[in-house]
């Protein structure tokens, strides 16, 4: 149902359970070398949490209803931005932009270099925060969430039929993996 000008909008934050997940698995190698070695892991609790206790964003659907806000697409950011927006864009037959300086990611994945923390948030999964599209008009209803849900407007929905990025409104080339 995603149509051409509809705003592409996600959820939280995205990305940091993946960051969780390399963390982990950083810490399990560091321990292999020393079982002795006790990580301190204080700085990286929240995508952690995010990696070992995923929570579905059951609340949106009750929020925007009540808003009056009748996404025309919804999907679960379960396998990675890039993969489950495919989705949506296949389905509705339409292509998207996502400026990359939107999306939203936690203080902790702002510290990795710029290619790093695009490919988290863009590809990492297990977030299973949500996205959606909205008419253009329901923006200023969408701004009424903020601040109790934290929803970021990270492109729009186009009518070809491709993905592009943007990095401050200029075209950008990524290889995700």
């Amino acid at each position: 149902g995603a149509k051409s000008n509809d705003l592409l909008v996600v959820t939280g934050d995205i990305g940091s359970a993946y960051m969780g997940l390399q963390v982990l698995e950083r810490e399990k190698q560091v321990f292999q070398v020393n079982p002795n070695n006790q990580p301190d892991l204080d700085a990286y609790t929240y995508i952690i949490e995010r990696q070992l206790k995923p929570e579905a964003r059951k609340d949106i659907r009750t929020l925007l209803h009540a808003l009056e806000v009748k996404p025309t697409s919804m999907i679960d950011i379960s396998d990675g931005l890039v993969q489950d927006l495919g989705h949506i864009l296949t389905a509705s037959k339409v292509g998207a932009q996502v400026e990359l300086s939107q999306l939203p990611v936690d203080p902790v994945l702002q510290t990795l270099p710029e290619a790093t923390r695009w490919q988290y948030a863009l590809a990492g999964g297990d977030d299973y925060e949500l996205c959606f599209t909205i008419s253009s008009h329901n923006y200023q209803k969408l701004l009424d969430l903020q601040p109790e849900v934290r929803t970021t407007v990270i492109g729009n929905i186009q009518s070809e039929s491709n993905l592009n990025f943007t990095l401050n409104g200029r075209v950008q080339s990524l290889q995700l993996h």
